[in-house]
């Protein structure tokens, strides 16, 4: 890298635009939130022209007021913590905390402040606007999440990286940025190490040459973020230098470590002696995590048994109407540590079903994964079977190993022996937990996803696995059913 190109600012982009752009909206929709909760409270409880009892004679308020006042704390509150920023929107839980965080510490300064005046507001209006207000600004959080959303997927509002490092790794991560788009991150190019020029093998990333060609790289991609991939070819020194050829405040540097699938709890940056130290925690199985996850199980599933049990027994009785054969099937399956157990479904297919499945032709069975068996058009299915597979309403009995404690309510997939015998020796990690009803396999593609994708998927949860995880990706089970895709 040559000291003009350190000394000369690159080209501008756009980033910094879309981004005032978006904060203004939402800046103006907490606004109308606040005004609408915190008026509609104060009209609803008290009142538009009520007066306030003060113990200070001199001290003459009316609720109107002190509403605007707690509308402007609360938005100089989202401000001050950033709520709006661009590296907080979009993905993760950050903003919904930070929206939180900043919400419960202006109902605390608020608090100190009339406790110190001395002056007495209405318990009622106190305790109704705030925990309301924080839920529509949250609910109005997730309705503009939704929309950035689907423009990211399109290629708009998200920052316009270039991937600096090695072939290799630009490659992994490219792929990786490519299986979030949400996250904002689009690539517009790369400069490697070897500095070839053109498409890199196997994608559509284009090498605008090597490590030397960075500035010029930015100006031809219009590049707003420069992603280090791997630090091999690029020394502290060099590193420094390329962080000084960005201008300041409109191109940014992020240095992407060798490390993938790893849930944002789990990791705690610390700056030493100018060293950014990443700390990664390593997951725990056992304890207090473990104990609420089996009370979590044992409550849920007895209550999902008891509020579904109508259902349970209609299944039932089309499954035994319908076809011959009994009504529920049981299976083998490789759970918890590599114990074996018999898992519970309704009868979906044919009776002798196990035995057919020698007689499918191999093009038929293998359709698009190596060691699940999956086929769209399977004709051991019994029509009943269809529509329950399609809901995953053969899957309800599963309750009940859930309650004997051989399942979990959220896991990773139950496999079958002969799919374990083919295992690579890191997917049995997947068994350091109890397999789930459902899980992230379940959420994002079922019976769609590639074998690769799905031991990604299980192993992400073995490594990251929350109770507030499991709830969300419950939430977005019932999501699934509701508008099935990749089911079957």
């Amino acid at each position: 890298m040559t000291a003009e190109a350190v000394r000369k600012p690159v080209a501008t982009s756009s980033t910094q635009e879309w981004s005032r752009t978006y904060s203004r909206r939402v800046l103006v929709t907490d606004l109308l939130v606040l005004v609408w909760v915190v008026f509609g409270v104060q009209i609803a409880w008290l009142g538009l022209s009520s007066k306030l009892q003060t113990n200070t004679a001199d001290l003459r308020l009316s609720y109107f007021a002190i509403s605007v006042v707690v509308i402007a704390v609360w938005m100089i509150g989202l401000a001050v913590y950033d709520t709006r920023g661009s590296r907080v929107i979009g993905v993760g839980s950050t903003e919904y905390r930070l929206v939180a965080d900043s919400s419960v510490r202006v109902f605390g300064l608020i608090a100190i402040a009339a406790y110190l005046l001395r002056v007495d507001l209405a318990r009622g209006y106190v305790l109704i606007a705030f925990p309301l207000g924080i839920l529509v600004l949250l609910l109005s959080r997730w309705i503009w999440r939704q929309w950035l959303v689907a423009e990211r997927k399109h290629g708009g509002y998200s920052a316009k990286v270039l991937l600096v490092g090695s072939t290799p790794s630009v490659l992994h991560i490219a792929r990786e940025l490519a299986r979030s788009p949400e996250a904002g991150y689009r690539v517009v190019g790369a400069a490697v190490a070897d500095g070839s020029r053109g498409l890199l093998p196997g994608s559509t990333v284009e090498s605008h040459g090597g490590l030397d060609d960075v500035a010029a790289a930015l100006v031809a991609t219009g590049a707003d973020t420069v992603v280090i991939t791997s630090s091999d070819d690029l020394p502290p020194e060099r590193v420094r230098q390329l962080s000084w050829s960005l201008e300041p405040g409109r191109q940014h540097l992020v240095v992407a470590p060798s490390l993938t699938d790893i849930g944002g709890p789990r990791i705690h940056t610390r700056p030493v002696q100018g060293l950014p130290l990443i700390h990664v925690e390593t997951p725990t199985y056992s304890g207090r995590k473990l104990y609420t996850k089996r009370a979590f199980d044992l409550v849920g599933s007895a209550a999902l048994i008891i509020v579904l049990s109508p259902v349970l027994l209609v299944l039932a009785l089309l499954v035994k109407l319908t076809s011959a054969g009994p009504v529920f099937f049981m299976q083998e399956r490789v759970g918890l540590n590599g114990s074996t157990f018999h898992m519970i479904k309704f009868r979906s297919m044919v009776v002798d079903a196990e035995q057919r499945l020698q007689e499918l032709s191999i093009l038929d069975r293998a359709e698009g994964n190596a060691v699940l068996f999956k086929m769209k058009n399977d004709p051991r299915i019994t029509r009943i079977g269809a529509f329950m597979r399609r809901y995953s309403l053969d899957e309800v009995p599963q309750l009940f190993n859930v309650l004997h404690g051989k399942m979990s309510l959220v896991g990773p997939r139950p496999p079958l022996a002969r799919e374990v015998e083919r295992y690579d020796a890191h997917v049995h990690r997947r068994f350091l937990v109890k397999p789930g009803m459902t899980g992230l396999w379940q959420v994002s593609g079922r019976s769609d996803l590639s074998w690769e994708d799905s031991v990604r998927l299980d192993l992400y949860y073995v490594e990251n696995w929350s109770t507030v995880g499991d709830l969300l990706i419950m939430w977005k089970t019932c999501r699934a059913v509701v508008n099935p895709e990749g089911a079957y």
